[in-house]
């Protein structure tokens, strides 16, 4: 077991853990956030999507130990009540069907837009592939994304 500081949606938390614990386990079995979820744990399905720093990593493979300093945003941390522009999207186009997999594509949405405010069709399906969703809701997924771009401008 090591020590670690890390900083999570804004607050810094200390830890006990193996360095080679991945983040998502860290925040759903030492930190009680569950919004994240564990798809395949090969960082190939994207549920378990957090931003690093602002940019959309998979936590699954992400080990604590290389966290440092870094910042981690999770779903509980995009905003506090539901109403970032994409999760206010997500839900103006029915998007969720099971939800299993909505976290991680909810939170490579908002790092998307975060980088680039008015994406194209194109760059929308490329930024989204990986993010897997088994309900096959993709085509609403781009609708919420350019909803919510339209809404963020």
């Amino acid at each position: 077991m090591a020590a670690f500081t890390i900083k999570v949606n804004g607050k810094q938390h200390q830890l006990d853990v193996e360095p080679d614990t991945p983040v998502l386990w860290v925040l759903r079995d030492h930190l009680d956030m569950v919004g994240t979820k564990y798809g395949c744990g090969i960082a190939q399905c994207g549920a378990c999507t957090v931003h690093f720093n602002g940019t959309a990593v998979r936590s699954c493979s992400l080990p604590i130990s290389s966290v440092g300093s870094s910042e981690i945003t999770t779903i509980e941390g995009l905003s506090e009540d539901a109403t970032h522009a994409v999760q206010a999207a997500w839900l103006e186009h029915d998007v969720p069907q099971c939800g299993y997999c909505q976290a991680g594509q909810i939170m490579n949405a908002a790092s998307l837009l975060a980088k680039n405010p008015s994406p194209s069709d194109k760059e929308i399906e490329d930024a989204m592939d990986g993010n897997l969703c088994r309900c096959g809701t993709y085509l609403r997924i781009k609708a919420a994304i350019k909803t919510a771009s339209q809404k963020m401008n």
